[in-house]
């Protein structure tokens, strides 16, 4: 199966872009594709050399554009509401597309212009026939409802787009085609571990796993088939050990793949039929399964992605001993994420730990700290001196300590170790 770029800037793209036709037909050629869209920002400048390159060099070529789509009508123009236009991917699927394309990219100059060339709802359900229209970059409406973590008003606006212009809405997972396409990896599983016992997938809508757990099942029904949620998002768990399809009134995770409130209709009936059971795992589970992928696989994995690790790591599931795949799913995760999450992997697998400490404020007491900890084979990594506390006596201070440590037992052996020489340790977090 080939790869084509739907959503491309070239030179045309006034301000926006950079890519040349020539070097980027070029380009695509060299790395097999055999199909490529130019998608310019409000224009169609370059659509005639696109199409004309493409074809020389035996590319298939996608015409469309990056339209530019008034919040009310195209010919208001009111400062501070009418500019906040958002943007949506046009497609032309035949030459019916391309015409009514045209049409509305130069509407959008003639009747449309404030700012940029606009079109609004009203002309593009005109004009929609031979068009297929994608979500837009991240200025568009659903992509900004899914920035916000509102995966049901990304949803709910797919579905009043569909209405709006009388498109097909293609659901992301509660699909017949969609789940087919997914079912693919259980085969490739099935293909490449014929002794497979078991195969533990994330769930999030139910997409992924439903097309696994059919796809393994009617080849191998004896192979168990397990799906793992974040605790902050459970629908499809509730939903299954519930017997009751259910929607969320709220989900929290950092596993923002899998962050959905509710779960497919038709994945639920499959789910039921074909998926042996589902558990769920936490932040901190998850954030440990991250960092075990990263030193132990070298893999980047996203917290959608690392939940099927997570539940073996921490023993949510009989598979001990057993030959199992966890479909991790994807590495989409975010550096600052990133960063807070292998810390609390490393405090979760014992490999770093902070203490507070109560110490009278008089010298010599942080030199017994420091040897103490040297003595048990911790390294220290920061020290913070708190004299601040207003509910401490004068005469007393907070040490506080972040170590690297081996693992769980010799954070306990430092405990033990300052307590018998009279420290007393207020607390321990993260």
């Amino acid at each position: 199966m080939g790869f084509a770029h739907l959503h491309v800037h070239s030179e045309y793209s006034l301000l926006d872009g950079a890519c040349r036709i020539g070097p980027l037909i070029e380009r695509a050629k060299e790395l097999g594709q055999t199909a490529l869209a130019i998608t310019d920002h409000g224009v169609m400048y370059g659509a005639v050399a696109f199409y004309k390159a493409a074809v020389a060099a035996g590319i298939r070529p996608i015409i469309g554009c990056e339209v530019y789509v008034a919040p009310r009508g195209m010919t208001d123009r009111v400062h501070g509401v009418d500019d906040a236009y958002t943007h949506l991917i046009l497609l032309c699927r035949d030459e019916t597309g391309y015409h009514n394309l045209c049409y509305l990219v130069s509407a959008a100059f003639e009747r449309g212009f404030y700012g940029k060339p606009r079109i609004d709802w009203s002309l593009l359900h005109k004009h929609a026939d031979g068009l297929i229209c994608l979500s837009g970059c991240v200025a568009g409406d659903i992509p900004r409802a899914v920035l916000r973590g509102d995966y049901e008003a990304a949803k709910a606006r797919a579905v009043e787009l569909q209405e709006q212009t009388g498109m097909t809405f293609i659901h992301p997972y509660d699909d017949e085609q969609v789940i087919a396409g997914q079912g693919t990896i259980g085969l490739e599983i099935l293909d490449q571990l014929p002794d497979l016992d078991a195969v533990i997938v994330p769930v999030g809508g139910g997409g992924l796993i439903s097309g696994v757990a059919f796809a393994i099942k009617s080849l191998r029904p004896e192979v168990k088939v397990y799906g793992v949620q974040a605790e902050g998002a459970p629908s499809m768990y509730r939903s299954l050990h519930e017997h009751k399809y259910q929607t969320l009134k709220a989900v929290s995770t950092f596993a923002d793949g899998i962050q959905v409130k509710t779960p497919g209709e038709l994945t639920y009936q499959i789910c039921e039929q074909y998926v042996d059971d589902i558990v769920t795992v936490s932040e901190d589970e998850t954030a440990a399964a991250i960092l075990s992928l990263m030193e132990n696989q070298k893999l980047v994995a996203e917290g959608a992605g690392a939940v099927p690790v997570a539940a073996v790591l921490f023993h949510k599931l009989p598979v001990e001993g057993k030959k199992v795949a966890c479909v991790v799913s994807g590495g989409n995760i975010d550096v600052n994420i990133l960063n807070r999450v292998i810390t609390r992997g490393l405090v979760m697998s014992g490999r770093k730990a902070n203490m507070t400490i109560a110490l009278e404020d008089r010298p010599g007491q942080l030199k017994k700290v420091a040897e103490i900890v040297s003595r048990c084979g911790s390294n220290v990594v920061s020290v913070q001196h708190d004299g601040s506390d207003p509910n401490m006596p004068i005469s007393s201070c907070f040490l506080k300590l972040t170590l690297e440590t081996r693992d769980a037992e010799q954070i306990e052996q430092i405990r033990a170790e300052l307590a018998k020489e009279g420290f007393q340790l207020v607390s321990e977090r993260v």
